[in-house]
This record gives C-alpha cells, structure tokens and sequence, in this order.
C-alpha cells in the first residue's frame, strides 16, 4: 500500500490533474479538512477529517502495517476492512513541500511509500498574478518562529518577501512588525487572497490599510522593496531634536542595514561630547544617519560624511537635502586617502572596520586637534583588539592620549500576537580616544 499526498487549491477538483483526479479515485482512504473533502462527495471510500496529523499518521501506520502482513503495534486503533486493497490520500493546500505537511509525513512514514503530487503554491501564485519573477524572493511561513524570521528579512533589507498569513498571523500583525523596526528600508505591500478561487483578489495596500482592512485568512502579503529615492517628504518640525527615528533616514539601496540605530546614535553623540562650531569628520558614514544628527544639532558646525561607496554617497546626499541641511558636505572617497583633504576635526566618528582601521586611525590622529577625540563603534573583537594595539603603541610614543570603553547591548520591543517579546540590535562596543592638550 502506498501513501499519496495530493495538494490541491482552492479551485477544488476542477484544479487537478488527470493522474492526481485518478489517484483520488482509487483511494480506499482519503484523508483532508473538511474543505478538501467536500470537492470529491461522490467518492465513497472511508473518509478521515484531518485533524490532529499525528493521530493520523499513527492510523496510516497501521494500514500500512495490516497491508505488509507486520503484526500492529499496541495502539488500538479500528481494523479498516480494505487495507490491502488500494492506496491512501491525503489532500494538503498547495505544494506539500512547501511550508506543508509534508515535511512531518516525511519524517514519520517510510520514504518508499509516499509519492507527492505537488498542485501549484500559494506563493507561485502570487508572484505570477503580478507578473514578478520569484526565484529570488524571500518566504516566510506561518508556522514556527514566524515574527523571529521576518524580522530577520526586513532588517537585510531583502528584495521580495512572501509572507504566509492565517488567523493568527495576520497582515495586521505583520504591519504592527514593521512599523515597530521603523527600518529605513521601505516595502510596498501586496495582499493576495484566496489565490486561485472565485473569490480571488489582489491587490496593492499601503501600511495604514493592513491594520484597518480585515482580509481572508488564506492569504499571502508580498513585501517588495521601495526605490530608496521614491521616499515621502520629511515634516522635520515633527522629528525630536535628538534621535531621529531610523525610519526618517533613507537606506542605502546595495547594503541595507547600516543605519546607526537610534539609541546607539544618541550613545555616540554623548561620547563625542560636541561644542558649538566644531569641524566633526563621519568617517565610513554609511547612509549618513550620525553626520546628520550632529549637523542638526549644531548648524554652526561644519560636518564631512566620507564614504566609498557609491550607493552611500547617494544616500547621504539624499537624505542630506530631505533635512535642508547646508552645513553637512558629502565626501565620495577611500579612507584614509582622502582624509588629507579636509579640515582638521575637533571630532571624528569612526563608523568602518577592517583591515585597513590601523592606517584609518593614524592619520586621525595626525590631523585631530589638540583636545579633540575620536569615536569607534566596532562589533568585531578582532577590529577592537586592533585600536588597543594600535593605542598602546601611540602611548608608548605620545603620553597624551586615553580611552575608554562603552559596551553596548540593547533591545527593543516588539509586539507580536497578543506578545511583546525584546529584538536585540547588534551590540557594539564604543571606544573613545581622547587627545589632551598639549
């Protein structure tokens, strides 16, 4: 006896195969939610509402033993009549494979006996009702760690994101995710329901919709990513005067999540301890996010926001005129090379690691003024090992420098399904390098 899993949509019978229609029709068992069932009423072998799937599989398990003449286990189950007779079939939504139940089944019943007969997901669906290719996109189920996954994707930045939505996780609570992150990372959003059924509908949301709009429980959203250039205007009377809220800023397009978050932002302003009319050099500057706080807050100062990339530089020309700032000036340019150039800083914030942090660093010191100080925000224990080094050896040389270390853990809440649970920002650790006057 074999054990076939036909996926089936909401189009019913009509949606499947010539070959899975057969199978369904040489059952001796047939095995589905009530839905399911209710496409084949003609079909008059015994019938099984699937429930709980362990029970069921317990159940298969004896059919399968009574068909290779194996004594049963203890459990007591009824002794079907036609177990020797023809297969089993279990109906499951769509591809079983995918975010199905054919993972469990693969677990608990014998390779040899189950054969798949995937119908069209959800998810293909969706994509294809707009006309997006798929081979790249993200997906996320409504199982297991749903929100843990999600916000996972959403802070890379991803490109396409399917999301799985039933009763429980609903676009509601998807969009109560995504506006707690506040990411600088934009989505449009997409609800497909009932794929694939007379009902079907499709259709593009804003944020504000998916928390006041009720939708049918068999949906996906799909979440594809903004232009990073097509971002609303800023009401900046609106905005604090200190810790800008990471959605304001715009990302960059090639390398999201390099925001400076806001809480560690406001940490690093404190340890730079500005004064009025200061030259501040942002080296590695990302999106710009610290560059701006600091020029908005001192319009008397002068800040350089140096940065390689090109897609950066955008950014932070972007997001520079979107806050009508005069005084901050981007520099499109390698550390330390193009350091030279510039104004020697009161202020320096390091933002960029890597092998290069050593040469980064010493030509800092060089141009950094008497009483001035340099910020390093590093997650890597490596890139920290390297300015201690590298602050040993200046001290050895040149008695008047310190430092200290901040380190830095924090979380936010986030509410999921009736839950707010903590999501960990990245911890840092924050030295700062003091030069004494002379």
């Amino acid at each position: 006896m074999t054990v076939h899993v036909v996926g089936i949509g909401l189009d019913g019978a009509a949606g499947l195969s010539a070959s899975a229609r057969q199978v369904v029709e040489m059952a001796a068992l047939l095995v589905g939610s009530d839905r399911h069932l209710s496409y084949f009423p003609q079909e008059s072998c015994e019938r099984w509402v699937l429930g709980e799937l362990n029970t069921v599989i317990l159940e298969i398990r004896r059919w399968l033993a009574l068909n290779a003449n194996i004594e049963p286990d203890e459990e007591t189950f009824s002794h079907p009549s036609r177990a020797s007779e023809q297969h089993i079939v279990i109906l499951v939504a769509g591809d079983p494979l995918f975010y199905g139940w054919g993972k469990l089944l693969i677990a608990q019943l014998p390779a040899a006996k189950l054969i798949f007969h995937p119908h069209v997901s959800c998810v293909q669906l969706a994509f294809n009702r707009l006309q997006i290719p798929w081979q790249d996109a993200h997906f996320v189920g409504s199982q297991g760690l749903y929100f843990e996954e999600l916000t996972a994707k959403l802070k890379l930045g991803v490109e396409k994101i399917a999301a799985l939505v039933d009763e429980i996780h609903t676009p509601a609570a998807l969009a109560n995710l995504v506006q707690a992150l506040d990411l600088p990372t934009r989505y449009e959003f997409w609800v497909c329901e009932n794929l694939g059924s007379a009902n079907e509908r499709v259709g593009h949301r804003p944020l504000s919709a998916l928390l006041e709009e009720s939708f049918a429980p068999l949906s996906v959203v799909v979440m594809l990513r903004e232009s990073q250039m097509e971002a609303a205007s800023l009401d900046l009377e609106k905005l604090p005067l200190l810790g800008i809220p990471d959605g304001a800023f715009i990302g960059c397009g090639d390398r999201p999540g390099l925001t400076v978050e806001r809480e560690v932002r406001v940490l690093v302003l404190a340890q730079l301890a500005l004064q009025r009319e200061q030259v501040v050099w942002d080296v590695g500057a990302g999106n710009g996010a610290v560059s701006i706080e600091i020029a908005r807050l001192f319009p008397q100062s002068q800040v350089y926001a140096i940065e390689q990339t090109v897609s950066g530089t955008s950014a932070i020309e972007f997001n520079s005129t979107r806050f009508r700032l005069q005084n901050l000036l981007s520099i499109h340019g390698a550390a330390p090379e193009i350091l030279h150039r510039l104004r020697p800083p009161h202020r320096i914030f390091i933002g960029c690691s890597g092998p290069g942090l050593t040469k980064i660093l010493g030509v800092c010191a060089l141009r950094l003024l008497p009483g001035g100080c340099i910020v390093l925000v590093l997650d890597v224990l490596e890139d920290i090992a390297t300015v201690l080094s590298w602050m040993g050896d200046r001290v050895h040389r040149e008695p008047h420098w310190n430092y200290r270390i901040v380190q830095v853990q924090l979380s936010r809440s986030l509410q999921g399904v009736n839950l707010t649970r903590f999501d960990s920002l990245r911890p840092v650790s924050m030295i700062t390098i003091d030069r004494l006057l002379d």
